[in-house]
């Protein structure tokens, strides 16, 4: 069985594969951040008789942004291994490889990691941020409710 792999698109693949990847997802997370954000700020607790329905509302597209933010380190590491697979096949092929060729690519290897670190860091904090929001518009809930009840 021949398992020859073309190694010439790898760096592509790392490129536009993996780093736009990660470029989609942290618009995804921001978009999805800020659509949250200003949704809370106008919700009415008061209008919602369930508190489950209300809950339903108030997580909606909260895993997309727990996801992106658990998972973009991993993509950002797959395209740090591939890059330096490139690299040790570059110079595997060449023999004697030049600093500066090894260099390049590490730097590329490292991009990758560098990008899923810049999508992770800030998805984390603003589902963190959101996710607290859910706790006191919950608890609001409960303060409306439980003052209708007395």
């Amino acid at each position: 069985m021949n398992f020859n792999f073309d190694m010439s698109h790898l760096k592509e693949i790392i490129d536009y594969g993996i780093i736009g990847l990660l470029v989609f997802m942290s618009f995804i997370v921001v978009w999805l951040s800020l659509e949250r954000w200003f949704y809370y700020w106008r919700v009415k607790v008061e209008e919602f008789k369930n508190k489950e329905e209300l809950e339903i509302e108030l997580t909606k597209y909260l895993t997309i942004i727990a996801t992106a933010a658990s998972s973009a380190p991993y993509i950002g590491l797959l395209g740090t291994v591939l890059g330096i697979i490139l690299t040790f096949y570059t110079m595997g092929l060449k023999g004697v490889v030049e600093t500066k060729e090894i260099m390049t690519g590490l730097a590329l290897a490292l991009k990758a990691t560098a990008m899923g670190l810049v999508v992770a860091i800030p998805a984390t904090i603003f589902y963190n941020f959101l996710v607290r929001r859910v706790e006191v518009l919950l608890a609001r809930w409960d303060i409306v409710h439980e003052n209708k009840e007395v």
